[in-house]
């Protein structure tokens, strides 16, 4: 009798619910349902948790937004593989292998058919909003900075002080447009390679190859043709001999523009204006060594500088570069800063007492200092300070003792803020090619004094007439009336 009834089930029973019920009996097909219902149940709370601000984990985020859906489209994938190989198999069981097909009329299919739409709208729904948040979170500087730690943590705290803090990294990175997002995450996977096997450069280099032109970048919001006219710039020098009365030199920077009174341009932004083109040849890849220069003016007249003595290698002889903001403005949005601008900020602005006898020089001797780590410097700044204090005038150091701790405290912050030793960074190591200064500026040597406008006025690039890019100061800049 129940052999009869077994047959009777067997018979009754049709293709898709051998699948379905197959599907429990496969290892492959719970694994495709579990890891389906787990991941989708975890962007859920994921997703919930960080809408309401409850999430503030970066790697939370990578997991919600990136690992997750992954999961979730592995599960749904399984899962009808599971079945296929499952009904490969019937011959094993005596099934026979009807053709599927959905029968409207019959009760079964029908409320099949609605548990797999409404699954489906909440699977689409899910993966849409997850979808979205996972594309804004991987745009964010957040995902930029943070995700990898080690490697972009030094650009990171430059871009937070800088002026660009509150512009999106992929603002300049990236900028609007499908085709350069498209090469943005194909880059971006080379990266994600490049970290996880620890072959990643060491400082990372700038990315000058790379950058998209920066008229479709800066020019969405700042133009050549603006007319800035000339700009006052008061630089302010303090000195060992005097912490409180800073040195200041006026200069009248030319920044120029388009001139709405000549309808001409003038000043420094003449360089990268409509009328004119200038490319350049260099013969090195971080653009600091440059060979030759092409200039094509308003008037149509062209000229060619060259730089004899600087030898360009083959395979850059014919790598002309049109000269755009990011030749000067290299480091907008990742401003490192240098250890006299730390203390001299700190003294004039109280964070260091100008009042302690030397603190100026026993502050640069600690920040310049050699440290093997970040953590040895955290740890001996506020001791060697306390020590060269003390070395001076013991009684007094005691006595302010609090202000030394404070200044300490100070000059940590900026130390930390500029100095990676995992990654070879050091003072000098990213430095801004907007002006000049000397070699020996203040107590502390540049690693390249002729990072900028000198690498073309420097009076050396001559053209067939034996005329050179002049280094003539008042081109740029002049003392104020």
């Amino acid at each position: 009798m129940a052999d009869n009834v077994n047959n009777e089930e067997k018979t009754e029973r049709g293709p898709w619910q051998y699948i379905v019920r197959g599907m429990w009996r496969t290892p492959m097909g719970l694994f495709g349902v579990f890891l389906t219902i787990i991941s989708i149940t975890l962007m859920i709370v994921g997703l919930t948790m960080d809408l309401f601000g409850f999430i503030t984990n970066p790697y939370a985020n990578l997991l919600t937004y990136l690992v997750l859906p992954g999961g979730m489209i592995t599960g749904l994938a399984i899962i009808p593989f599971a079945a296929w190989l499952r009904r490969r198999q019937w011959h094993k069981f005596g099934v026979s292998r009807n053709h599927l097909r959905i029968d409207l009329s019959d009760p079964k299919h029908r409320k099949g058919l609605v548990i797999f739409v409404i699954l489906t709208v909440i699977n689409v729904s899910v993966f849409s909003v997850v979808g979205y948040e996972g594309y804004v979170f991987t745009e964010s500087p957040t995902f930029c900075g943070k995700v990898c730690h080690q490697v972009m943590s030094p650009e990171y705290t430059a871009y937070k002080r800088s002026p660009h803090a509150n512009v999106e990294c992929v603002e300049c990175h990236i900028g609007s447009g499908v085709t350069w997002f498209v090469k943005a995450k194909i880059s971006g996977l080379r990266q994600v390679v490049g970290v996880v096997t620890g072959s990643y450069s060491r400082p990372v280099p700038a990315p000058v190859e790379s950058l998209r032109d920066a008229n479709d970048t800066c020019g969405e919001c700042h133009w050549p043709e603006k007319f800035y006219g000339n700009k006052l710039n008061n630089i302010k020098h303090l000195t060992d001999d005097d912490q409180k009365n800073p040195e200041v030199v006026p200069i009248n920077l030319h920044i120029g523009g388009l001139n709405p009174s000549t309808d001409k341009f003038e000043g420094i932004h003449w360089h990268v204006s409509k009328d004119v083109k200038i490319e350049f040849i260099a013969a090195d890849d971080e653009r600091t060594q440059i060979a030759r220069v092409r200039v094509k003016r308003p008037d149509n007249t062209r000229d060619e500088y060259v730089k004899a003595a600087i030898k360009v290698p083959a395979e850059k002889v014919n790598k002309w570069r049109t000269m755009d903001c990011t030749d000067c403005h290299n480091r907008p949005g990742h401003t490192f800063q240098m250890p006299e601008t730390i203390v001299d900020f700190g003294l004039m602005n109280n964070k260091i007492n100008p009042d302690i006898p030397g603190i100026r020089a026993d502050s640069m001797t600690v920040l310049t200092a050699k440290y093997k780590s970040r953590d040895e410097a955290e740890e001996k700044i506020p001791v060697d300070l306390f020590a060269l204090q003390s070395k001076r005038n013991a009684t007094a150091a005691t006595a302010a003792k609090a202000d030394i701790d404070a200044a300490a405290t100070y000059l940590v912050k900026g130390y930390l803020g500029n100095i990676w030793q995992s990654m070879n960074i050091g003072w000098g190591t990213y430095q801004t090619r907007i002006g000049h200064r000397s070699e020996d500026y203040g107590n502390y040597k540049y690693a390249n004094p002729e990072y900028g406008c000198f690498r073309c006025h420097d009076d050396e690039h001559e053209n067939n007439s034996g005329e050179s890019i002049p280094q003539d100061c008042n081109f740029c800049h002049d003392e104020p009336e």
